[in-house]
């Protein structure tokens, strides 16, 4: 997760109203689609977990879940969950080797400056095994700003993000977009790619 402080700030303040506003009793499509494409048993990481909802949801499905969040109050709710197992790390943190089967990064990157993200989805590469597959949702659009809560963003465009994955040695296998009203209030358009690892 970012160091921002501001942006993190705002998470550990409003931590309880961002767990209401997404949590859902059952897996949304594009975390069934990851569930279903991640071997049964297999491990898995929730990077900038938030409340741990997803990760409950991965737990249910027999995955081992690790979850980290670099927010204390995000953490503190994601340890709550059943199976999750919750830690207070940034994404610099992630220094894993062929650890996991999947990694789930869901409008958590965002959060990093451009100029980190390829720094950030190498690590995330080497953490996965051969063939292990990779979720990111991001927000679509140009430039870094802040939303009217004071949180940071990065904006990308989907060209822009796909070659990032690719340069880190990941093949995209799918494409989403779609909108949704976030925490702030805006209405705003994301994008989501679903990856896998280079096999060797």
């Amino acid at each position: 997760m970012t160091t921002d402080k501001e942006t993190l700030a705002v998470y550990d303040a409003r931590a309880e109203d961002y767990e209401s506003r997404f949590a859902g009793d059952a897996p949304s499509a594009l975390l069934q689609r990851f569930i279903n494409a991640v071997p049964d048993g297999g491990r898995v990481l929730d990077l900038g977990c938030g409340p741990g909802s997803a990760a409950a949801h991965m737990a249910a499905a027999g995955l081992r879940v690790d979850a980290t969040d670099a927010s204390p109050e995000m953490v503190r709710l994601a340890q709550a969950k059943p199976g999750v197992t919750a830690r207070q790390a940034t994404f610099d943190e992630l220094d894993a080797t062929a650890l996991y089967d999947g990694i789930w990064a869901n409008f958590s990157l965002l959060h990093a400056t451009r100029a980190d993200l390829p720094r950030h989805l190498d690590r995330i590469a080497t953490a996965l095994k051969d063939a292990g597959v990779f979720h990111i949702g991001m927000k679509t659009g140009d430039g870094e700003g802040r939303d009217t809560l004071g949180r940071r963003y990065t904006y990308v465009r989907a060209k822009e993000l796909r070659q990032m994955l690719e340069a880190a040695g990941l093949d995209i296998i799918a494409q989403d977009t779609g909108h949704e009203v976030g925490l702030s209030g805006s209405d705003d358009w994301w994008i989501v790619l679903m990856a896998q690892k280079h096999h060797g």
